[in-house]
């Protein structure tokens, strides 16, 4: 008898849509109800999904509820009390205590207490990465430090036994039969949170300095295009070989080729695009700090938010020998799909 599952994401976009669809696709013994919000507004959304759904859930009671930790659980139960018993499990793509700010954003406490009091409501805590869940107790206790009295204690030790860590599955995309030593990828958002200002002083670095390369500008921009990304179109017309979002198939035949995958990020709970690269053979250069020193080895990682470091590594890997490919099997489909198959099935 199938396993009558309530999915609920309120962000769909990115590792949110990645998750969902293979969860649904993929794993048997299922009986799938999915709601999703599309990735936009975030404020709105992570506050109003509750309402958004008060009249799409229905008076039935699931098996399960898989929500993710962009939902108001507690509300979402308050509001419909069929579902307050239902068994439910909290799914943390990232959490909101280690999200770092724009210069434009304001800090609320509302994205946080809406987490903190999902996690509370649900019977099982998963995170994506060892990182995720630890920065997400981590901001738990440094929150309840700011309250001003009615403290409960002990809440961190309550909510520690129902976390686990169970990443997104990824899918591994085939290495090319040539690959281009010199073909240098950025295959994330042009969004400050990852990091492109570094990124692109560190490409104009690298050819001050002398190194060969050429460049892949890739993952989702704004209309208008940033100013990292208008600055490398101007400093280094001639590296650029590719400058967009690309269909799927010539993404992945792209990173089949290249030779190295970069981040520049200061937020990164599982990295999916690395992963994607990293699988396909090109050999990742990440900070050494977030979630990345649980995937890649020291060799691949360089201290965060060092130009200097990066553009030597570069460099290096540019002229002379590059390392071995980096296996990340652990983080992909192969390994990862079982795991949810057992827990979801089971």
């Amino acid at each position: 008898m199938s396993t009558r599952t309530l999915l609920l994401s309120a962000y769909r976009s990115d590792s949110h849509a990645v998750w969902s669809d293979w969860l649904t696709r993929n794993i048997a013994g299922v009986d799938w109800r999915v709601l999703e919000l599309p990735g936009r507004h975030f404020a709105w959304r992570i506050r109003g999904n509750p309402l958004s759904w008060l009249d799409k859930i229905g008076d039935e009671s699931p098996d399960l509820i898989l929500a993710t930790s962009m939902v108001d659980l507690a509300t979402l139960k308050g509001l419909k009390p069929h579902l307050a018993p239902v068994p439910a499990w909290y799914y943390f793509h990232e959490n909101q205590f280690a999200y770092p700010m724009s210069r434009q954003q304001v800090r609320s406490i509302e994205p946080r207490m809406v987490q903190l009091y999902g996690a509370l409501a649900a019977d099982r805590l998963l995170f994506n990465s060892r990182f995720n869940c630890d920065s997400f107790l981590d901001g738990v206790d440094e929150l309840l430090e700011m309250m001003p009295d009615g403290i409960p204690p002990g809440l961190r030790d309550r909510l520690a036994p129902r976390c686990d860590v169970l990443p997104v599955p990824v899918e591994p995309i085939p290495a090319s039969r040539q690959r281009d030593r010199r073909l240098i990828v950025w295959n994330h958002r042009w969004e400050y949170d990852k990091g492109p200002e570094l990124f692109a002083e560190a490409m104009i670095r690298l050819d001050e300095a002398g190194a060969d390369f050429r460049l892949a500008l890739l993952g989702k921009r704004a209309a208008e295009p940033p100013e990292p990304l208008r600055r490398l179109r101007r400093a280094l017309p001639h590296r650029i070989e590719a400058d967009g979002q690309l269909p799927d198939d010539d993404y992945r035949q792209l990173l089949g080729r290249a030779g190295i995958a970069v981040s520049t990020a200061i937020h990164e709970f599982q990295g999916i695009s690395m992963l994607e690269a990293t699988s396909a053979g090109a050999r990742p250069l990440v900070p050494d700090a977030l979630c990345y020193p649980e995937q890649y080895p020291q060799q691949y990682r360089y201290p965060a938010g060092s130009m200097t470091a990066l553009v030597e590594r570069l460099k290096a890997w540019l002229d002379g020998s590059m390392p071995a490919p980096c296996p990340v099997d652990a983080w992909l489909a192969a390994s990862t799909g079982g795991r949810w198959q057992t827990r979801l099935a089971g």
